[in-house]
């Protein structure tokens, strides 16, 4: 590695720093596993009923789907380690939902369904003081 004369001083008047900054690193992938796996949690903990995880079609993929009566549910679950560039779900862009939209279609058609959908997000801030969700429920609609 690499070091600039700022990070060895930081090195030498804290050697744990090192160690104590990739105990709480996760890569994107372990961070977005986690928020699926604490999604599933609380939905399950909610009383939900799960029918499906990491749903793929071609490259689109939905995290989770549960089913209500006549319903459903596309679930996009969005997890960060922090909320000061915003809340995780403001990242759904329109060409995610569109993208969500087109693999929930494709679910739909191949197990030949006549039912409603509803697609959510579950928006998570996972970090060392604790873990926050928020299950938005409808949070958009396919449009026309």
């Amino acid at each position: 590695m690499n070091f600039n004369t700022n990070t060895l001083f930081l090195l030498i008047m804290f050697p744990n720093l090192m160690s104590t900054l990739n105990q709480n690193i996760m890569t994107t992938k372990e961070l977005g596993d986690l928020g699926e796996l604490k999604a599933l949690q609380f939905l399950r903990k909610n009383g939900f009923k799960i029918t499906d995880t990491n749903y793929r079609f071609n490259r689109n993929e939905i995290d989770i789907i549960y089913s209500l009566p006549g319903k459903v549910v596309f679930v996009e679950v969005k997890t960060r380690q922090t909320a000061e560039i915003g809340p995780p779900w403001k990242s759904v862009t329109r060409h995610k939902q569109r993208q969500i939209i087109k693999c929930a279609h494709q679910y739909i058609v191949s197990r030949d369904l006549d039912i409603e959908a509803q697609f959510d997000i579950i928006s998570i801030v996972h970090n060392s003081h604790g873990t926050f969700i928020e299950h938005i429920e409808e949070a958009f609609y396919p449009r026309l």
